[in-house]
């Protein structure tokens, strides 16, 4: 686990210990904090043949290519995180209602020198009448609609999104 603090933010002290990749504790003050793992969603939305991906703007894997998605905000559903997501990076507005849970998979988030564990939940959204006309160029570099068969899974910025996707291409 990499961290970038290296003092206890109770006593300033630098006996920090750090136990089970979650769990940090001071052995001056015995402050403990708990690093547990974030939840995160990922949409892979369908129209017709073609699957939905976003191009990075920001890192971590600038460029690459992504599953529309993020982080779950507090005290917010999984399809809520969907619903909010898709309409802060592309503009559009879902029916929660149509969104279809797939799968799990941990993964890593590397955020300003800071390792997260996340949780990616991963759902299925087909809609052959979606457009997409407009997206946040500051979270995106742009969207690409790509068949089953020209996805290179090496293209994926997240080895999670890569785990997922391969099962929906084996099942094609």
């Amino acid at each position: 686990m990499k961290f970038s603090f290296q003092y206890c933010p109770n006593c300033k002290n630098s006996k920090l210990r750090i136990e089970n990749e979650s769990k940090i504790t001071c052995s001056s003050c015995n402050f403990e904090y708990y690093h547990n793992v974030a939840g995160a969603v990922a949409v892979i939305i369908q129209n017709k043949d073609k699957i939905l991906f976003t191009v990075r703007n920001k890192n971590p894997q600038a460029g690459m290519l992504d599953l529309p998605g993020g982080f779950i905000d507090p005290k917010e559903t999984a399809e809520n995180a969907c619903k909010r997501e898709l309409n802060e990076e592309l503009n559009i507005s879902i029916d929660e209602s149509k969104l279809k849970y797939l799968n799990s998979n941990p993964n890593t988030y590397l955020y300003k020198e800071i390792l997260y564990n996340t949780i990616d939940l991963f759902y299925l959204y087909r809609d052959d009448k979606l457009e997409i006309t407009d997206f946040d160029s500051l979270e995106l570099k742009g969207f690409v609609w790509k068949s089953l068969d020209e996805i290179k899974l090496e293209e994926l910025a997240f080895e999670s999104q890569k785990k997922s996707l391969s099962l929906i291409m084996k099942n094609k």
